[in-house]
């Protein structure tokens, strides 16, 4: 209860302070003893100061004497093309460009048959099959690495590939092979990451 009476006497002193500083504050009105204008009186008029200073200008009046030129007409053909590059068309001759006639359409050529899709042979289906991984080579041995679906094989000379090609050589570049039966030799190179591809027989 203390608090608030305290703080309500801080209130009502600085109300009491702003009112008297208010109050000293006040615009007053002030007197004269003389007035500059009485009433009544009648007051000067100022001239302007540009009125004082003289205009050099000068007014030529021989102008207005000379006798002026009338006005000619306009003398260009309206009709007349814009451009050079019209060409004007002869009288006694029909307005609208001549028909030229159109030359026939060409033949149709007759359709060109697709090729012929080659089939790989079922040596070079079964090449496909194989991927080649990689090789290992110990000392005069040489094998190399195929895989086939998730399958990995470990192929070296004297194996059989595929259950019927003969490996007869191994090299850096190239695998060869011998089909059973006729006796010939396939040679077909190694890339590494790629798919066996066998030539054509």
């Amino acid at each position: 209860m203390n608090r608030q009476k305290l703080a309500l006497a801080i209130l009502l002193g600085v109300f009491a302070c702003s009112l008297i500083v208010s109050y000293f504050r006040l615009p007053r009105q002030q007197t004269v003893a003389r007035l500059t204008y009485t009433q009544g009186s009648r007051a000067e008029a100022k001239r302007p100061v540009a009125a004082s200073q003289q205009d050099d200008t000068k007014l030529h009046l021989e102008l207005l004497d000379r006798e002026q030129s009338r006005f000619s007409g306009f003398r260009r053909n309206i009709f007349k093309p814009l451009f050079h590059e019209e060409v004007k068309i002869p009288t006694g001759l029909p307005s609208h460009p001549p028909v030229i006639p159109l030359p026939p359409p060409p033949p149709p050529q007759p359709a060109q048959s697709p090729q012929a899709v080659v089939e790989p042979s079922p040596l070079q289906q079964d090449m496909a099959r194989f991927t080649f991984l990689g090789f290992l080579k110990k000392d005069a041995l040489k094998i190399i690495f195929l895989a086939k679906d998730k399958d990995i094989f470990l192929v070296k000379k004297g194996d059989k590939l595929a259950g019927k090609y003969d490996v007869t050589n191994i090299t850096d570049e190239a695998l060869t092979i011998q089909v059973q039966g006729d006796g010939g030799e396939i040679v077909i190179p190694l890339t590494e990451n790629r798919a066996l591809s066998a030539p054509r027989r």
